[in-house]
């Protein structure tokens, strides 16, 4: 068993725009002050739920002691997966903003939390909504942004004797091969531009003795 280092599938043809995104090259930061209240928001690029949560508690955790950490995160090719906090703050205040500032910067599979240390006056509600709008842009401004492709793993399987008619196939630069097995019965999985993967299926599936599943 082996895994080929091909490279990432590329995202270079805008004739099928449902898979590309934009989203954060890697992680940034920035701070604002507001009558004494101190903000600091951390933008991270994220894949899942679950990796965003996980980012988010981990900055909850290293600024326990903060007042508020308020959070944002969007996520899918479309960005149509939204969640966001207040924690603690009035309604509509923090979460919210963050979010917008997301998607404001036509990003998605990011995750934003802002920190916010109480400097002891109260902002009121538009002013919070201004401060957690403000130190999200900060944040995102201050890290690179780069377009991506939502991708689908593909599982073929194959007799020995079709391996060149589907080698010939998954050597297109736009695929990637994650992992193979040679044997009397061989198996690769593709990584692919997730719109590109029920082409690839019915082109494979084409070749004698070959089965593929998304």
């Amino acid at each position: 068993m082996g895994s080929a280092k091909s490279p990432e599938p590329r995202c270079t043809d805008n004739r099928e725009p449902t898979s590309e995104y934009l989203t954060l090259a890697a992680p940034s930061q920035a701070q604002l002050r507001e009558k004494m209240s101190k903000f600091m928001a951390f933008a991270f690029p994220v894949s899942t739920a679950e990796e965003a949560r996980e980012v988010i508690s981990g900055v909850a955790d290293k600024y326990h002691d903060a007042r508020h950490v308020c959070w944002a995160y969007r996520l899918g090719a479309d960005g149509g997966i939204t969640q966001s906090n207040d924690n603690g703050e009035p309604s509509g205040t923090a979460g919210r903003p963050i979010l917008g500032q997301i998607r404001s910067a036509g990003l998605t599979n990011v995750a934003v939390a802002v920190v916010r240390y109480f400097g002891g006056i109260k902002l009121g509600t538009s002013g919070l909504i201004s401060a957690y709008k403000e130190s999200t842009r900060l944040a995102i401004e201050a890290g690179e942004i780069v377009s991506k492709c939502e991708t689908a793993l593909v599982s073929v399987n194959f007799p020995y004797m079709a391996m060149n008619d589907v080698m010939r196939v998954a050597k297109d630069p736009e695929l990637r091969i994650v992992d193979q097995t040679f044997d009397n019965t061989c198996s690769i999985t593709i990584e692919i531009r997730a719109d590109r993967s029920e082409m690839l299926m019915t082109r494979l599936t084409g070749i004698d003795g070959v089965t593929a599943a998304g």
